[in-house]
């Protein structure tokens, strides 16, 4: 490896450095509550570091979401492309995207829980060029092949949609914000909660 790749690399491993920092923090005392500073005490740089990096902490919260939405992208376009029938993608991508978010769970409640949309700035064209879209309009798209091909109840794609996001969202949310509850097995918990939003909406 030359002087130039090791630099890039370096450079690649504190920036997710900062980013994992930033998301943990985020998640356990508050955006509002969490300031440059602490990051780069977190991870034992100076803050002008960071700045070389982000341009502020809205830029970080920004490219925090951005980048779990790109990995949630990116597991829907594996999963189509192994799999022809749409309903079997569809109920493989919800299953990856509750993995997803017990896998990263800071990520997940920096994205997807914390109030965030006034410190983005919540303006319709940050959200038309944002990976948030493109990772909804995702799962439109699967939802309407499921309802072309007959396998699910003709509906609003939209309202369809977004009942499957919100279904899904609420089991992550419990079993990342309430880890001492007497849940059943976990897999068994899951597996019931896909089936029941299926059962509901199946042609």
């Amino acid at each position: 490896m030359g002087i130039r790749e090791r630099r890039n690399r370096e450079k690649e491993n504190l920036r997710r450095e900062i980013l994992d920092a930033a998301s943990e923090l985020f998640a356990r005392e508050g955006y509002a509550s969490v300031s440059m500073r602490k990051i780069a005490e977190r991870i034992e740089y100076s803050p002008t570091t960071i700045y070389l990096y982000f341009k502020d902490k809205n830029d970080l919260l920004r490219q925090i979401c951005e980048e779990t939405f790109a990995k949630l992208i990116r597991k829907w376009e594996q999963i189509v492309r192994k799999n022809e029938d749409p309903l079997t993608a569809l109920r493989k991508y919800m299953r990856a995207y509750v993995d997803f978010g017990l896998k990263y769970p800071n990520h997940y409640e920096v994205t997807f829980i914390n109030p965030i949309a006034d410190h983005l700035g919540g303006n319709e064209s940050s959200y038309e060029s944002s990976m948030g879209k493109k990772a909804f309009e995702n799962l439109v798209t699967l939802v309407e092949r499921c309802m072309q091909a007959g396998q699910l109840k003709k509906a609003d794609v939209a309202q369809t949609s977004q009942v499957i996001w919100a279904l899904g969202h609420g089991l992550v949310s419990l079993l990342i914000s309430h880890k001492d509850f007497p849940f059943v097995n976990r897999k068994a918990l899951i597996e019931g909660s896909i089936d029941m939003i299926f059962d509901g909406i199946k042609e």
